[in-house]
């Protein structure tokens, strides 16, 4: 099984709504992929712009609730994707990627949503190179 987390300090919006497509990505390929997210300083609860727009893709994040990721969590996966806003030093043979993303908190829902395509964009490249790997 391949392993993908998507990591960034408050796991409160980028990280949020990369898991929320690489879950769809990997239902809709049929992909046995492990998706982990989480902060290295989460925040208390999902923002709320993050919320709106995901909701209007067909998302519900209003339960969500961010959470610390663990190196060794980290050290476990083949990919990690950081949101531009992560200085992680991992050990082993892990992919660090960092999509270096606008942060949306504190934007409008209009800039939210221009993160939003951008991340919608990456997951879905990143998936395309995983199930690339299988064929």
């Amino acid at each position: 099984m391949t392993r993908v987390a998507f990591v960034c300090v408050q796991n409160a919006g980028r990280s949020q709504m990369a898991t929320a497509f690489a879950k769809r990505e990997r239902e809709d390929r049929g992909l046995d992929v492990e998706i982990l997210s989480g902060g290295t300083h989460p925040a208390e609860a999902v923002h709320d712009v993050v919320i709106e727009i995901m909701a209007e893709e067909g998302f519900d994040l209003s339960g969500h609730v961010p959470r610390a990721i663990a190196d060794e969590e980290l050290e476990a996966c083949e990919y990690v994707a950081t949101m531009g806003c992560s200085t992680l030093s991992l050990d082993g043979e892990i992919e660090v990627r960092d999509w270096d993303l606008d942060d949306p908190h504190g934007t409008n829902p209009e800039e939210a949503r221009a993160i939003r395509e951008e991340v919608r964009e990456r997951v879905e490249s990143l998936f395309d190179e995983i199930e690339a790997e299988r064929a």
